[in-house]
């Protein structure tokens, strides 16, 4: 019997891997309709988090705007009926709803069922639109577990239901006679998609409102919301309209703020037969830098070639301008300089916009940018001509920027003030709130992506946020005036706040912690080796008093209903996938591309959060200095050969302390 046994399981195993190996066209799964926004939401909304489902409030507004734009609509009203349903209606044209010559159904229902339809593909119905790729409406459809069509046109008014992208009723006609016209949508997100949370926030759906309402001046945006989720600061009811358009969004923003010049810079300009653009930029003693872009209404979080044109529009014609005036002196003024402490809103208006991804953070259209930056240029350098007093002051206070930034070649004391008020910081450093350094944090993050993202995810109380580009300096190799003059190591200078080597005082050290937070991968190791690099070279005490942290971001998020885990690297996920789902077949397992590509409540919750987080504490060998003195040499030093060596003997021996 034993034997039998035996034999039956040996011919079990051997079908199993049969079934395994054999690739047939029966494997091949075809999705149809909207089932690829269901099986993959994260590729047409960003994922599944908060940020995800306030997208589908935007796809749904932006066709409302893009009504308004397109001068067929002149209202729009975004109205929260309870915690997970909004309804958000225009008074537009109203939907088509004759029946499609192809489908042989509603126009309506093709556009509501159908990825990439809609009449924002020919150019006559919209020439400059937020939703080109057509899958806008469809995609809110197929994520939202009920959703209710309203349309009013041709003195008729129409109602249809769905239910997870699919009609439930047909389109029919509820009133006659009727002198409204345009499109209502009620929606609530589907749990089964949204699994964390399906409550909508309604200080985010206000603000997003609101921008709108600044970048088109002749709209008028009704909002509602019941008492219970208005949050702090949140009308139950407003009428947003601002006659003054962008002038008056850079005013909220900064309307505590002294400016440096009196007037702010603006443009309203055409940059081509279709397109145009509209900016606005003033500067401040001590300011975090803003730079909000948005193309045909559409907010671009991560900018792109229309504010990369405006920008350098701006600093050519300063630097063209400044240098007939000024020769050596405007040559030691860079970006930063002039930017490091500005506020600048940009909107434009353009035919076809190309986009990176589906929720449109980044803008790639390259010929608006050079239309944008020679425009910009042109009126600008004219506008610094006839304000002469004014270009002076701009030009006296991007000096005192830039001198600020060169004094460290000279190891002067980063602290002077310059001639301001305030003690000036990197512009590009998110400082947190709290007086004092007792329980804050300094994240040093890899390039602005994921700089933007640990912003957003922060505690603004106690976390604060410099972002670095790239790699930085070697500082093992590096003379001493090449590291005085590279720009990323002054900003962390300044940001320590404290002076180095034998003159450093931990009194002075402006946070607790200061967390080094890169990528997963090796790129990220490498820009983490860098950076302790520096800090050993220069402020070894800093370390001694254990102040220096190593983040550890994860790797793979696994996922299976309602169960959430995240794994730092190979072995973690296959321990979760044994301890915690059993080695099921079915789990969803997503690998994080870099801190830049997380959505803020995940980097928040997995890496940044003190609840959650691992952190490694960077120590110094303190038994044997030279040794460790040795092996930093040999590591980081000009020599490949003892580096080679050096990381053959010493790669399986790394070892380090985790702590919350």
């Amino acid at each position: 019997m034993p034997k039998k046994t035996a034999k039956k399981k040996s011919s079990t195993k051997k079908q199993a891997r049969s079934s395994k190996t054999n690739y047939t066209a029966k494997d091949i799964e075809v999705l149809e309709g909207l089932e690829p926004v269901r099986k993959r939401p994260g590729m047409y909304v960003g994922g599944t988090d908060n940020t995800a489902l306030h997208h589908l409030v935007s796809e749904v507004l932006d066709n409302s705007m893009d009504e308004v734009v397109a001068k067929h609509a002149n209202k729009v009203e975004i109205k929260l009926i309870n915690s997970n349903t909004i309804e958000i209606s225009d008074n537009g044209r109203g939907i088509p709803v004759d029946k499609h010559p192809k489908f042989k159904v509603s126009a309506a229902e093709v556009i509501m069922t159908t990825l990439h339809s809609g009449g924002k593909f020919s150019d006559g119905s919209y020439k400059t639109s937020g939703g080109l790729h057509g899958v806008g409406v469809s995609v809110v459809n197929a994520l939202s577990k009920n959703l209710i069509l309203e349309i009013a046109r041709d003195k008729k008014c129409y109602y249809q239901t769905y239910a997870q992208g699919a009609p439930k009723s047909k389109l029919k006609i509820v009133k006659k006679n009727s002198i409204i016209k345009g499109t209502k949508i009620t929606f609530t997100p589907d749990p089964e998609i949204f699994t964390d949370n399906t409550d909508f926030d309604s200080s985010i759906i206000y603000n997003m409102a609101k921008s709108k309402a600044y970048l088109i001046p002749n709209v008028e945006i009704n909002w509602i919301c019941p008492k219970a989720l208005a949050k702090k600061n949140i009308p139950t009811k407003d009428k947003l309209h601002y006659s003054d358009g962008i002038r008056d969004y850079l005013n909220s923003i900064t309307s505590t703020n002294d400016s440096v010049i009196d007037d702010a810079f603006y443009i309203n300009e055409k940059i081509n037969d279709t397109g145009s653009m509209e900016g606005i930029i003033n500067w401040y003693d001590f300011f975090e830098p803003f730079a909000n872009s948005y193309c045909n209404t559409i907010i671009t979080p991560q900018g792109g070639t229309h504010e990369n044109g405006f920008k350098q529009g701006i600093f050519k014609a300063f630097k063209d301008y400044t240098k007939l005036k000024y020769e050596k002196k405007s040559n030691q003024i860079n970006q930063e300089d002039l930017f490091g402490s500005s506020a600048s809103i940009l909107s434009i208006f353009i035919e076809n916009p190309e986009f990176q991804g589906q929720t449109k953070e980044k803008l790639s259209s390259v010929e608006p940018g050079k239309n944008i930056e020679a425009k910009t240029k042109q009126i600008f350098e004219s506008w610094l001509a006839k304000k002469r007093q004014t270009a002076e002051v701009l030009f006296n206070y991007a000096y005192n920027r830039s001198q600020l930034r060169l004094q460290n070649r000279s190891n002067q004391n980063i602290e002077k003030q310059i001639k301001r008020k305030r003690t000036t910081l990197p512009g590009k450093l998110a400082d947190c709130s709290k007086d004092g350094n007792k329980g804050t944090e300094l994240f040093l993050v890899e390039g602005d992506s994921a700089g933007g993202s640990a912003k957003q995810a922060r505690d603004r109380v106690s976390q604060a946020i410099l972002p670095l580009r790239g790699k930085i300096l070697n500082v093992i190799s590096a003379t001493k005036d090449k590291i005085n003059a590279n720009q990323e190591i002054i900003d962390l200078i300044q940001a320590l706040g404290c002076k180095r080597g034998d003159k450093y005082n931990s009194k002075d050290l402006r946070y607790e912690k200061v967390i080094v937070m890169t990528d997963a991968d090796v790129d990220g190791a490498h820009i983490s080796t860098l950076i302790m690099s520096f800090f050993y070279n220069e402020y070894p005490k800093l370390i001694e008093d254990g102040h220096l942290y190593l983040a550890v971001p994860p790797l793979y998020k696994l996922s299976k209903g309602p169960k959430v885990f995240y794994a730092i690297d190979e072995k973690d996920k296959d321990r979760l996938m044994k301890d915690e789902f059993k080695n099921s077949q079915n789990v969803d397992i997503s690998r994080f591309k870099g801190l830049g590509e997380m959505m803020p409540s995940q980097l928040k919750e997995t890496t940044m959060s003190p609840e959650n987080r691992l952190l490694l504490k960077v120590e110094i060998e303190k038994k044997d200095r030279k040794k460790t003195e040795k092996s930093v040499d040999a590591l980081m030093g000009k020599k490949p050969e003892l580096r080679f060596k050096f990381i053959q003997e010493n790669s399986n021996k790394v070892k380090a302390e985790i702590v919350l």
